[in-house]
């Protein structure tokens, strides 16, 4: 009798709900200058607004961020870390808007479909996010798959869902699947449609396989690759068009990054999309292993480019979070450009 009653409480404890959040505790060094040394300003298409590097006391609870949204205008986030937990929080800004740390900030596991944390790191490799509607999706690697978690406001104890992979789990490679998962906004032409794209996955030419979520084998397309450089997250600006982020390593002082902007009339089934690089930065500049990018409009109207970096729970690297302008005469010639 005893036993059965152990027994019972046993199984009851497998299927409590979860409640692992935790409160972390985030230090902000503010970054003035995107170029080491230099008061420049405008690189490319953009114009760098500010940023900070930060950490926690304890890297185990907070490392390796990889994909990151924005919500609020700017005041909000959320992320996901390879090591399989959210970040969530609000950018700490000062007078004039610029950001200069993380407040609120509370990291949670990532929950299996069996609604607890993923027990291996193969499982847990979250590496891109979107929010759609009321659904985030994320993308995970090593065990390549796209889950769903809902509501969007609150996913942290949501159990995961399962999304079709239109892209076969085969043809993606170990440590090089879906990176991206980006959604157009209703306004554009694409009007919704949720794209993704991968890190080093790429098909008998050596382009990027990419395709469009729900469309299943007929949503398939690929992105042209150009050697050494990898696609790492990628955000859609208002117009349509797809901001693809990309990561070069060629050995540890020889890292680079760089952003490329596909034209929404590139994006389409069985095409080869490409576009032109809009910025680029090597180590002479704050960067670091850039993972994450994000688009977003702040209060006054401005198209913001947020990107931030996976430290790889290294101490040798940074976790960072930088903030760039869509330089209003490069937005306006590529929307004519475009029509």
């Amino acid at each position: 009798m005893k036993r059965t009653w152990l027994g019972a409480v046993f199984a009851a404890l497998l299927v409590l709900p979860p409640a692992y959040a935790e409160d972390v505790s985030i230090t902000a060094r503010s970054i003035e200058r995107f170029r080491i040394g230099s008061a420049e300003t405008h690189f490319g298409a953009l114009t760098f607004r500010g940023g900070f590097s930060y950490r926690s006391p304890s890297s185990r609870t907070l490392s390796s961020v990889s994909s990151i949204r924005i919500r609020d205008a700017g005041r909000r986030f959320l992320a996901v870390t390879d090591t399989g937990s959210w970040f969530a929080g609000r950018i700490r800004r000062d007078d004039d808007g610029r950001p200069t740390g993380v407040e609120n900030a509370e990291v949670w596991p990532i929950l299996s479909r069996a609604g607890r944390p993923q027990p291996r790191k193969g499982m847990a490799d979250a590496e891109a996010l979107a929010i759609a509607g009321d659904t985030v999706l994320v993308a995970f690697e090593g065990n390549d798959r796209i889950e769903r978690f809902r509501p969007a406001d609150a996913p942290f104890e949501a159990r995961a869902e399962p999304v079709a992979l239109p892209i076969p789990p085969r043809e993606l490679r170990g440590n090089g699947g879906i990176e991206t998962i980006a959604v157009a906004p209703r306004g554009s032409s694409l009007a919704g449609e949720i794209v993704i794209v991968s890190e080093r996955s790429v098909d008998a030419a050596g382009n990027l396989l990419a395709a469009f979520l729900g469309r299943g084998a007929k949503g398939l397309f690929t992105v042209r690759r150009e050697a050494p450089w990898s696609a790492t997250d990628g955000a859609f600006l208002p117009d349509g068009d797809l901001l693809l982020l990309e990561r070069r390593y060629e050995g540890f002082t020889r890292i680079g990054m760089r952003i490329r902007r596909l034209p929404a009339a590139a994006l389409k089934p069985g095409a080869v999309a490409d576009g032109p690089v809009i910025m680029e930065a090597d180590l002479g500049n704050e960067i670091d292993n850039m993972e994450g990018i994000d688009v977003w409009q702040d209060a006054e109207g401005r198209t913001v480019v947020s990107l931030v970096s996976d430290d790889n729970g290294s101490f040798l690297q940074r976790n960072l979070y930088l903030e760039f302008l869509l330089e209003a005469d490069a937005q306006a010639a590529a929307t004519g450009a475009s029509r």
